[in-house]
Formats: structure tokens, C-alpha cells, sequence
């Protein structure tokens, strides 16, 4: 009796054996084709102007930047918090800012009879939301309501993990809006891979943080918007200018915020000498 018993033990134990290594099989097949965490990649880390201490904006990126949005991303996100001028920090003088408003219609009033009434747009004003409401924009939308973009460089940023953002403090890393934003505008060429199930209505991108797949389509190609300057017309240099753009508009005083605290340090360095220095003057002829 003891032998059977035995070797029944035996065999349970085999055939557990056989069923773990049937499912760690297939989780690691699942895992192959399906990502276990997201981002899936990375964002890569790009020179920006303003990055650094002393980093400051490239205006002419930033003019850029805005005709994408304008003749792209306006289309769908809003920047509801961002009035017009903000943008005098592009480097448009008074007449251009006024010039620049007017071309969008604000809807103002009421006026002395009770009614609303439209007229061209004033510096003061913001940038107006191209639908009337969340709902209206998640109903043109596939049920997803795009975001607005007044400050969509500085609330979105991959989680870089230890060591990294120990050295971030030292290097003052805060670009990880743009490198983002970039990386997500030029990820939408890359095929999943073989396996990978993307829900309908969705499209494949290696780069968003939710999921592996969003919502949006890729929004932009080669030559969609045209540069003056010059400027290469493709979908990497159109994403990196609209992603240095939204940087500006969701911090737009970074120039003065690093002067300012550069001269603060400056101003500490020099106290602490003082101090010092008085410190060795009152002491000097006492015994110690």
C-alpha cells in the first residue's frame, strides 16, 4: 500500500511539474507577443535648446512649432489656458500679436440685448477650443476626448527609474515632455509585432504610456506643412518644433525662472563670503 501510495505522489508530482512548465510556457509566449509594461520603448533623450541651466528657447523653432499646431493639432486639441499674449515670448512684436488673434472668431457677450455675438480675437483672449464642449470633442473623436495642450509638455513625461533620475538632479533634466512628444509623433511607422493583438480603431504605437495603442491616428506626414525658413519638411523635424512649441506655452517665463536663479546663486556665493569673512574679523583676537 505504501508503494502505491508512493508512487502516486510520484506521478502528481510529475504532472505538476508538466502543467507549470506548460503555463510558464505559455505566459512566455503570451509575453512575446503582448508588452507586460508600457511604455514599451523608451523615449530617446534629444538636444533641446533650452535645456540645461542655461538653456534658452529657439525662437524660430517655436514660430515653427506653432504653424504645426495651428495647421495640425488645432484641429482636435485646444490650449484653453493659453492666452495670445504668450506669445509675445516667440518674438512677435505688438502689431503682429493683434494681427495673429484676430484671425480666430471669439464668441463674447452678451451684449445690451442678452445675446452672444463672435468677434476677431484680442491679445487678452485665449486660444478657443475647437469643440463646444468634452463631450462634442469625444463624439468626433471615437469616443476619446482629446487633450488640451496648454500644459500637455509638462504633465507628460516617462518615469525614468533608478539610477537615472538620481543624475537628472544634477543635469536639471525637464525635458521629458518634448523627448515624449516627439517620440510619439514619430512612432506611428513601426509595425507590432507578430502576434500582438491592437483593439479596432486603435493604431500600434511603441512610444504611449497608456497602452499599445491609441486612439489617435498619426496625425502628420512628410511635407504637410510648409516652412519659410527653409526648414527640413518632415515628420521628425514637425514634431520635434511642435514639441519645443508646447514646452513654451506650458512654461513660458523658463528663461527668466534660470537667470534669476542663477543670480540667486551667484548672490549666495558672494554672501557666504561676506559672512566669512566678518565672521573671521570678529573672531580674530579671541582665544580659541
Amino acid at each position: 500500500m505504501k508503494k502505491i501510495l508512493t508512487a502516486f505522489a510520484a506521478a502528481g508530482v510529475l504532472l505538476a511539474g508538466a502543467v507549470s512548465l506548460g503555463l510558464a510556457a505559455g505566459e512566455g509566449e503570451h509575453a512575446a507577443a503582448e508588452p507586460t509594461h508600457f511604455p514599451i520603448k523608451h523615449p530617446k533623450e534629444l538636444d533641446w535648446s533650452f535645456a540645461g541651466p542655461f538653456g534658452t528657447y529657439d525662437k524660430a523653432q517655436l514660430q515653427r512649432g506653432l504653424k504645426v499646431y495651428k495647421e495640425v493639432c488645432s484641429a482636435c486639441h485646444s490650449m484653453s489656458f493659453v492666452p495670445f499674449r504668450t506669445l509675445e515670448g516667440l518674438g512677435y512684436n505688438e502689431a503682429q500679436l493683434k494681427t495673429l488673434a484676430a484671425e480666430y472668431t471669439i464668441q463674447d457677450g452678451p451684449n445690451d440685448a442678452g445675446d452672444m455675438f463672435d468677434r476677431p480675437g484680442l491679445p487678452s483672449d485665449y486660444f478657443p477650443a475647437p469643440f463646444a464642449n468634452p463631450q462634442a470633442a469625444a463624439a468626433s473623436n471615437n469616443g476619446a476626448a482629446p487633450p488640451d495642450f496648454s500644459l500637455i509638455a509638462k504633465a507628460r513625461g516617462v518615469t525614468r527609474g533608478f539610477p537615472t533620475f538620481v543624475f537628472d538632479i544634477f543635469t536639471q533634466y525637464a525635458e521629458g515632455g518634448p523627448d515624449y512628444i516627439h517620440a510619439l509623433l514619430t512612432g506611428y511607422d513601426e509595425t507590432p509585432p507578430e502576434g500582438m493583438e491592437i483593439a479596432e480603431g486603435t493604431h500600434y504605437n511603441p512610444y504611449f504610456m497608456n497602452g499599445k495603442s491609441l486612439a489617435m491616428a498619426k496625425p502628420i506626414v512628410d511635407g504637410q506643412v510648409t516652412y519659410e525658413d527653409g526648414s527640413p519638411e518632415t515628420v521628425d523635424q514637425y514634431s520635434t518644433d511642435v514639441a519645443a512649441f508646447l514646452m513654451f506655452v506650458a512654461e513660458p517665463h523658463l528663461e527668466d525662472r534660470k537667470k534669476t536663479g542663477f543670480r540667486v546663486l551667484i548672490f549666495l556665493v558672494l554672501f557666504g563670503g561676506l559672512v566669512y569673512a566678518t565672521k573671521r574679523k570678529v573672531w580674530a583676537n579671541v582665544a580659541h
